[in-house]
């Protein structure tokens, strides 16, 4: 099984291109900044890692994603190789993505420490008065009978 689950931050706006032909497909890419969870010291702290997306998933990175935009991400590793202009063989790895989607909250996004500035294109709506800090609606005590998954 091939399967792979990224979480991460955009290092710069997607590259999107669209194929030729009566068919055009778009293909967009990108690199995630993936967060290590142990360091030994002088080691970097993330992995960079090149993802590719085509069709509807890569319209989706062109509209929404921008550098920043931490993301979570699922697809698959492909690797290949092509023969550059001075004739040397270069490998390559990347990851199709499947599936992507925002990883946190347009909120948290515009505070975040990597310094990500959010653009607009979306409406806020208030909160409701039931919500806590963090976005997410309070249940009351006493509740738990009323829920179908309790």
């Amino acid at each position: 099984m091939n399967k792979v689950i990224l979480m991460g931050r955009l290092t710069r706006d997607p590259d999107v291109r669209y194929s030729q032909g009566e068919n055009a497909t778009a293909v967009a890419r990108y690199t995630l900044a993936v967060d290590r969870r142990f360091r030994r010291d002088g080691d970097q702290s993330a992995d960079f890692i090149g993802c590719v997306a085509f069709g509807r998933q890569a319209e989706f990175a062109e509209k929404y994603l921008r550098q920043g935009t931490k993301i979570a991400i699922s697809g698959r590793i492909q690797t290949g190789s092509y023969t550059n202009r001075d004739g040397q063989k270069v490998y390559t790895t990347d990851v199709v993505v499947e599936d992507q989607e925002f990883a946190e909250s347009k909120a948290a996004a515009g505070g975040n420490a990597g310094g990500f500035q959010q653009q607009g294109g979306f409406q806020s709506t208030p909160a409701p008065s039931s919500a806590a800090g963090d976005g997410f609606m309070n249940i009351p005590d006493g509740i738990d009978e009323e829920l179908p998954f309790s």
